[in-house]
């Protein structure tokens, strides 16, 4: 899986520049692609996310590449925690992050703003859970932005991480495959501003690493215990990596 894919291909900007400029572009369409790509099933794949997590109780929670802050909000609705930062590279979706967390009156609860995943601000051990959907595919450097997970989290602390992956089971695949390479793209370009972000998207989830290859890179950022459950017959996985 050491091959890179970018939104635009090969040009001046490098991976994480392209990436906030197409979800910049893509903002203001992102909630209905996400509920019309998945027939809603999103919704169902963030709440048994966020479940992960209920157990262990956080209080302090780090959402990075929130989008629109759909997680941060779930996150809030199960686990009831004293504090979200819901942090994503893209200053559109934050814009817009903020406009439906104030509308829910959660601005108390939850503050939004523009970061940089590999590069947080954030002192070590500050949060007691980090959640990630959708987004680590998105990583300019994938280690360098779970390191710094790593490094946020406090001791007894959790990363759950929600992503694409690639189903195995026959027929399933194949009808999946060709729905996502075909299919997708051409709702989001018909739909979009941006014909190339739905492309990125099956591409970037054809290079990366899936399931056990996934869980082997978190351990090698210093994570004790992975563990992984594909929903959906494996469109997506959720991992639960704890620091200790």
């Amino acid at each position: 899986m050491a091959t890179e894919v970018t939104p635009y291909g090969t040009g001046n900007q490098d991976k994480k520049a392209q990436v906030t400029t197409m979800f910049d572009k893509i903002a203001p369409i992102y909630d209905l692609l996400n509920g019309l790509l998945s027939l809603n099933t999103d919704t169902y794949w963030r709440r048994k996310t966020i479940n992960r997590l209920v157990q262990s109780k956080p209080k302090t929670v780090l959402d990075i590449a929130t989008g629109t802050a759909d997680l941060a909000i779930e996150a809030n609705k199960q686990l009831s925690p004293d504090k979200i930062v819901a942090l994503d590279i893209s200053p559109k979706m934050i814009e817009l992050a903020t406009q439906k967390i104030a509308k829910k009156n959660l601005d108390s609860i939850i503050s939004t703003e523009v970061g940089d995943s590999e590069n947080l601000r954030f002192e070590d051990q500050s949060f007691d859970a980090v959640t990630v959907s959708f987004g680590v595919r998105n990583f300019g450097d994938l280690k360098q932005g779970l390191s710094e997970i790593y490094r946020v989290l406090n001791n007894q602390g959790n990363l759950a991480v929600l992503e694409f992956s690639r189903p195995t089971m026959f027929p399933f695949k194949q009808v999946f495959n060709f729905y996502f390479k075909y299919i997708l793209p051409t709702i989001g370009k018909l739909t979009s501003k941006d014909p190339k972000a739905y492309k990125y998207l099956y591409e970037s989830v054809q290079v990366f690493p899936d399931y056990e290859d996934f869980a082997i890179i978190l351990k090698e950022i210093g994570f004790k215990t992975v563990t992984w459950k594909p929903l959906t017959l494996g469109i997506c996985t959720i991992y639960l990596a704890s620091k200790e």
